[in-house]
């Protein structure tokens, strides 16, 4: 370990890998970037002698068929363990065109949503028994838009919170925990406080729980799209980092207890669409000028209890850099800037365990 670096071996760095598929290969998008190259880009990374631990996959085509069959999970297993990694999360594809339904839908369409999530899940149950997956959940999340679930925002909760429990129960029948990814274009987990009251309705935290995204979260002490749940003002001006970092505190204090995925993230307070994906959360570089994150800094509020101790409820976290351009994410210097932003975050917030013989 080079010396200007922690010893702490946990939590673990993961890349995502579905910013090769999101917002892209629709008609006027960018093309997907398959996982083969995912992957490569990944595993080449390195700062100071340190890589990527493992990646957190998308359980849909062109990278993984969420209908693949057993030896498509052991070829996925193989694949990417000979890249020197293990998988963590996974992302069940529980969206309309992706197979699964809206969870605000009617019967057939909730039906398709908890249907996909058993898929993921037995997926998911398989890796862990082939030795390639020790840690990790399947990421969920309300499938429906904020337009549609305003039209009647109580009842539309109470349906999210009914296919959540059935999903719940699917989850446990495999040993898999879930993980609710609050982002606010979707309906229902698009404030804080509708994310909080829908964990609770829930009320299941040994199952699910939340997935806290840098980027997304950011946009939820702003209220984009719940104004109404704003911590800070709209005319805030961004002059005052202790103000930011009060408000970072309420956030967390509220949804910390219910996080057990976390995705390290940039954001510049704006939002960002492409291809299909609605606007939300604008993932920028780790090192981008007009971030409004000091990344190890913001991490640290969701790593550590109130307390001040850490929390140790996910043993690895991982970047997402969903809908960067083509071009940039072609680029190696992309992922090294990346992995430097995810070391300093362990760097400042990890921990060491010592490891034991095979």
């Amino acid at each position: 370990m080079n010396a200007q670096h922690s010893l702490s071996n946990y939590p673990k760095l993961h890349n995502a890998m579905w910013p090769g598929l999101v917002g892209k290969g629709s008609p006027g998008a960018e093309p997907c970037i398959d996982l083969d190259t995912m992957l490569d880009l990944t595993a080449k990374a390195e700062v100071d002698g340190i890589k990527f631990d493992g990646v957190d996959l998308f359980l849909f085509d062109p990278h993984i068929s969420i209908d693949t069959d057993d030896d498509g999970i052991r070829r996925l297993a193989d694949k990417v363990q000979a890249k020197g990694f293990v998988v963590g999360s996974v992302v069940a594809p529980v969206w309309p065109p992706t197979g699964g339904g809206s969870a605000i839908g009617d019967d057939q369409e909730r039906k398709a949503f908890v249907g996909q999530v058993r898929k993921a899940c037995h997926i998911a149950k398989r890796l862990r028994e082939l030795g390639a997956r020790p840690y990790g959940v399947v990421r969920i999340d309300s499938a429906c838009s904020v337009g549609d679930w305003a039209k009647d925002p109580e009842a539309s909760q109470q349906k999210i919170a009914r296919t959540f429990t059935e999903a719940c129960a699917v989850a446990e029948g495999f040993g898999e925990r879930l993980a609710a990814e609050g982002e606010i274009c979707w309906g229902g987990m698009h404030s804080w406080k509708r994310m909080l009251d829908l964990l609770e309705r829930v009320n299941r935290p040994k199952t699910l729980g939340f997935q806290a995204d840098m980027a997304h979260t950011l946009l939820y002490i702003l209220g984009y799209n719940a104004p109404e749940d704003a911590i800070l003002p709209p005319d805030w001006d961004w002059s005052d980092p202790q103000r930011l970092n009060e408000a970072m505190g309420t956030l967390t204090t509220a949804l910390r207890p219910w996080t057990i995925d976390f995705h390290v993230a940039q954001n510049d307070a704006t939002v960002h669409g492409s291809g299909t994906h609605d606007k939300t959360g604008h993932h920028c570089l780790a090192n981008d000028p007009n971030g409004k994150l000091t990344i190890p800094h913001h991490a640290g509020y969701w790593l550590h209890g109130k307390d001040g101790r850490l929390t140790k409820a996910f043993r690895h976290v991982c970047w997402d850099g969903c809908m960067f351009p083509n071009e940039v994410m072609m680029k190696q210097e992309t992922w090294n800037d990346i992995l430097k932003a995810m070391i300093a975050v362990r760097d400042a917030h990890g921990w060491l365990e010592e490891v034991k013989p095979a």
